[in-house]
């Protein structure tokens, strides 16, 4: 383990990142680099061949780049970082052992860089802290800020020719430059313990790697630890876990809340809004209410005030769930010093992040998106989202893994039961898998047997290529052909193969 020593500059640092092109790793790596550290690494898709532009967007950084063989690994002043996933009989693994170099996880190492920051910004939630993990950089980026951030996915503001893989920026840091840290944590491993934020955005509970029970112990203790806290509790999960505690400002939409959103107004990829804020303002002191709890959990119309702010904001990304993280984005800005003002019109530049309903492409009427929903309430957003307007969608789910699926099979079956259309196609070829040990006790097949128990035009493919090609084969003008998943970055690819063999039917 390493000594928890981590701060400012980095440079004299050597780490070695086992599994570098993971889309936790790849950041770390970033923000390591542009900090001054010596990067080197390893990753199981490099010695694949699986998306190679990524690593060599990792080169171009100049991080030097091994086989996963133990090659890497030659000094014991090297620092090897590797995620929970990662098992001790790994080549890389096994001779940091022998050199005896310092060993630390990925959640370790990111905490530590977090925790070191002067103002420190913690998105958690079970849905949505990619997303507003980058609006609140886009946010203090496009107000002078010069924040660093960290996030799971591609920022697409960030995004260049020269970096395409843009799921981090790297800004100012050392507290004499009041630098800020935005990351999104994780509760999926528990590391979210690790996190000591200034400033903690809780956007919704909800199941996908762990039961309530726990998930409700981690997040709460998450806000608990934070100087203020920005909670959606038009979540009611989150409302309960942040009931009666001090410094919470809250959000929700079309609800009871310190910022409220109303009057939607969806677009196929984007949405309007009224951005209401409650008067008197709670920026300045950052409290839940000055009025008693009965009032504060009262109607809207009992609560609003003829002096209450209202501004229209119309979002470059789709969905009702995006307005929840818009208003969080906002309420995390407004805590971090950005006058309201300038949040609400920064928040109109965000352009969204890759594989978050994005629109690949469109060919002979057909419309591919490529997206990451993989719990029950990212599908239920997308699908609710893509059922707004109409036309057949084309879903080809890739579950994230045998694990998951047991944790959360009845409520995975029952959300999509519940918004599949009669006449939509849901294909579920088995989950992505790259080596070591699992327990296949729930299977794609079983998902299918459950939506088929309840009508639904759900099948089984086993092979993903197979599964693609039944889609395409199928599709017609009008339709959305929806690519759905996590953990596995070839799912962009396969999208864009899609609407390839689409372009080639016409």
């Amino acid at each position: 383990m390493a000594n928890g020593n981590i701060d400012g500059p980095l440079s004299g640092q050597r780490f070695f990142l086992v599994g570098i092109g993971g889309s936790g790793m790849m950041p770390l790596a970033t923000i390591l680099a542009g900090r001054g550290a010596t990067v080197e690494g390893s990753d199981r898709g490099l010695d694949q061949g699986r998306v190679p532009a990524k690593f060599a967007a990792l080169e171009a950084l100049g991080v030097r780049l091994f086989p996963q063989d133990g090659s890497g690994v030659v000094a014991a002043e090297q620092i090897v970082v590797a995620s929970a996933a990662v098992e001790d009989s790994v080549a890389d693994i096994v001779a940091a052992t022998r050199l005896g170099c310092a060993r630390m996880t990925r959640a370790q190492l990111l905490s530590e860089l977090f925790n070191a920051s002067a103002l420190r910004i913690g998105v958690a939630g079970t849905s949505g802290k990619s997303t507003v993990t980058g609006m609140i950089g886009w946010i203090l980026h496009a107000t002078g800020r010069d924040p660093t951030v960290m996030n799971g996915a591609v920022m697409t503001n960030f995004a260049r020719p020269d970096s395409p893989f843009a799921s981090a920026l790297v800004g100012a840091y050392g507290k004499e430059r009041g630098d800020a840290f935005v990351s999104e944590v994780d509760e999926s491993d528990g590391s979210i313990a690790f996190y000591r934020p200034s400033i903690a955005v809780l956007n919704n509970v909800s199941l996908d790697h762990k039961g309530l029970d726990e998930l409700r112990q981690l997040f709460g203790d998450f806000a608990l630890r934070a100087e203020r806290v920005v909670a959606n509790v038009g979540d009611a999960e989150t409302a309960a876990l942040v009931a009666g505690m001090d410094h919470v400002l809250t959000v929700a939409v079309e609800g009871t809340a310190d910022l409220v959103a109303e009057a939607l107004a969806p677009e196929p990829f984007a949405i309007g809004f009224d951005l209401v804020v409650r008067t008197p303002s709670p920026f300045g002191r950052f409290a839940p209410s000055s009025l008693s709890r009965r009032e504060r959990e009262g109607a809207p119309e009992e609560r609003k005030g003829e002096g209450d702010e209202r501004r229209r904001i119309r979002l470059a990304v789709p969905g009702r769930h995006n307005v929840a993280n818009a208003l969080a984005a906002i309420g995390a800005a407004m805590a971090a010093g950005v006058p309201l003002d300038e949040a609400a019109r920064a928040i109109e530049g965000f352009t969204g992040l890759k594989r978050r309903f994005e629109k690949v492409g469109e060919a002979a009427g057909v419309t591919v998106i490529d997206d990451f929903g993989h719990n029950p309430d990212k599908i239920a957003a997308t699908l609710d989202t893509l059922h707004a307007f109409p036309g057949r969608l084309l879903i080809l789910f890739q579950p994230h893994g045998y694990g998951p699926l047991k944790v959360m099979r009845r409520e995975l079956v029952e959300s999509l039961a519940a918004r599949l259309a009669p006449d939509d196609l849901l294909v579920l070829p088995d989950p992505v898998y790259f080596g070591g040990t699992v327990a296949r006790e729930v299977t794609s097949a079983d998902i299918v047997d459950d939506l088929r128990a309840y009508e639904r035009d759900a099948r089984h493919v086993a092979d993903r290529a197979e599964a693609a090609a039944m889609l395409v084969a199928e599709a017609r003008a009008g339709d959305r052909i929806v690519v759905m998943g996590a953990r596995d970055d070839t799912l962009s690819l396969l999208a864009c193969d899609m609407l390839e063999s689409v372009h080639a039917k016409t």
